[in-house]
């Protein structure tokens, strides 16, 4: 059987880690979808698809577990997103996921959905992740030890702390330098991360 499993990995950490321990218990091959895969270089998308790729493709090698790394690019359209997430993966017979959002769209559209329990979730979020990288505290003891290798190869901490200064500054002025519309909806850690659209101005998280 073939399982499939969504997240920005931004970046890749011990809970996904976790995760994929878990489903590799129930299935032979497991489709790994990178969602938000055109988003790069912001702090909260640091890195790029293909560095995602890196990550979890080195990372998962232990397991005896066929994977396919699937790169998909975020959709506008909640209603067609499972097909659009079809249409970029080879098929697949159970999905895996703790967004209440994916769950929905995916049994609507006929899939088997599973979950698991987080593991240590309050401590292996990305956002958390990220933000110890940012302010220069310990982080490498919460991602497997590939995904160490394949940060610092890029200066993935470098980069981040830069673009969040960049992004504190969009966040006052704009992104063009204008004033940011003050109405302007804001997205959710936890809504985006799997690349799905919260609704059709705004991913899950397995972040």
């Amino acid at each position: 059987m073939r399982g499939f499993y969504i997240g920005r990995f931004q970046p890749y950490h011990n809970g996904h880690q976790y995760m994929v321990e878990e489903i590799a218990e129930e299935v032979d091959e497991l489709v790994l979808g990178i969602g938000s895969a055109g988003d790069s270089h912001t702090e909260k998308n640091p890195f790029t698809a293909g560095e995602r790729v890196m990550m979890l493709t080195k990372a998962v090698q232990p397991y005896d577990l066929t994977t396919y790394v699937v790169p998909i690019e975020d959709l506008d359209r909640n209603s067609v997103w499972v097909s659009h997430v079809q249409s970029m993966s080879p098929a697949f017979e159970v999905a895996y996921s703790n967004n209440p959002l994916v769950i929905q769209l995916f049994e609507e559209a006929g899939v088997e959905v599973r979950q698991s329990p987080m593991f240590n979730r309050d401590v292996l979020e990305g956002s958390e992740l990220r933000q110890r990288m940012i302010h220069g505290e310990p982080w490498k003891h919460l991602v497997p030890a590939p995904v160490v290798e394949v940060i610092e190869e890029v200066d993935g901490v470098e980069r981040l702390q830069r673009v969040s200064e960049t992004d504190s500054t969009d966040d006052e002025y704009g992104a063009d330098g204008s004033d940011i519309d003050p109405f302007g909806e804001s997205e959710s850690e936890h809504d985006r991360d799997s690349g799905v659209e919260a609704s059709t101005n705004t991913e899950p998280d397995a972040e």
